[in-house]
């Protein structure tokens, strides 16, 4: 009886030592990464103020990186191309330790990635606190600046929803903020007069890069879901599970301009999902309604009488073409004019 007594608190003892220990690993690893963004961006601030008082140019920082390559053969990090990232570093950031509190807990790899991609501050700092938030890789981050994300979630003022007015405050904050505008598609690789039923197919096939797009925490519970209601069946186009807002979340896609009756139809599925599938232990469902377009002042009318909390957003299948681009391509009726001067008529039309 001692001996099994023993060792259970034996392995209890081992469990809470290998938590400790790798909390200590994890600990050290965040210090080294500080202290090594904490060196670049010295070095990187000595070379902006050794360029400035001796006015040496670019060949100071060739022989610079030599010498140190030569010092430390062992530590990489001293080429010519990180030394000049070091200098932008230091340049974005003039105090590092105010300035650059969100950005300086990144590995280097990130960094640069943010120097080199996102030029205004604010958006830089807000995909550093994503970054750290999320748990972003560098080429999980490369795609959130890809996409426009920040013009997209966080400075949106075009945001429909009345999250706000029909979701406890808390709740209601992190539902607005996963709320974008528009939604980017583009990797499912269909036309942008694709049908509802196309999108929702391709969707299931990408599934992963779907809920990349949808942002974090979204879990995929399936597609064309069945609500049996009274002797009629009705059928959800997708649902999925918020892991932070502990709710179901209902998505409607619509390959048209938005209409009222969609929120009412989508008001439906909700009240069906609340009183069917949703757990006591469960948040109010809530509804995201995607169309190709919509009217916001006509959205906003629609959802004031609707007590499910919904959003309303675009998505985009195809990027529109640049202005400059769209000037040097034919109009409909240049191609129509083109193609009656070359295809003969056909005899007795």
């Amino acid at each position: 009886m001692d001996s099994l007594v023993l060792d259970k608190e034996y392995v209890k003892l081992v469990a809470h030592l290998k938590e400790r220990i790798k909390s200590a690993q994890l600990k050290a690893a965040l210090a080294v990464n500080q202290e090594l963004i904490n060196l670049y961006w010295y070095i990187g601030h000595q070379i902006l103020e050794k360029q400035k008082q001796a006015k040496w140019g670019s060949a100071f920082i060739e022989n610079l990186s030599s010498d140190l390559q030569h010092a430390f053969p062992e530590t990489a990090g001293f080429s010519p191309s990180n030394l000049k990232r070091m200098r932008i570093f230091a340049e974005l950031y003039p105090d590092v330790e105010i300035s650059a509190q969100s950005v300086r807990q990144l590995p280097w790899g990130h960094i640069i990635v943010l120097i080199q991609k996102v030029k205004v501050s604010t958006e830089r700092n807000w995909y550093a606190e994503q970054t750290i938030s999320e748990g972003w890789a560098r080429s999980t981050l490369e795609k959130a600046i890809k996409s426009d994300l920040y013009q997209r979630q966080a400075i949106n003022d075009n945001k429909t929803s009345n999250y706000l007015e029909r979701l406890p405050t808390a709740q209601s904050l992190l539902a607005q903020d996963i709320l974008r505008n528009p939604y980017n598609f583009d990797f499912l690789g269909l036309h942008k007069e694709a049908h509802e039923r196309e999108i929702e197919q391709a969707s299931i096939e990408h599934i992963t890069k779907f809920l990349l797009e949808m942002g974090k925490g979204f879990a995929f519970v399936g597609s064309q879901v069945p609500l049996v209601i009274g002797d009629q069946e009705f059928f959800i186009d997708m649902l999925f599970y918020h892991l932070k807002l502990h709710s179901f979340v209902v998505v409607e896609i619509k390959a048209t301009a938005f209409k009222p009756e969609h929120a009412g139809q989508l008001n439906f599925y909700l009240s069906a999902v609340d009183d069917l599938i949703k757990t006591p232990q469960d948040a109010p469902t809530i509804g995201l309604l995607l169309c190709k377009s919509r009217n916001k002042v006509v959205a906003e009318y629609a959802l004031k009488s609707i007590e499910k909390p919904i959003g309303i957003s675009e998505f985009e299948l195809t990027k529109a073409i640049p202005d400059k681009l769209k000037t040097s391509l034919p109009t409909i009726a240049e191609i129509e004019q083109e193609l009656s001067a070359i295809t003969p008529e056909k005899e007795g039309g």
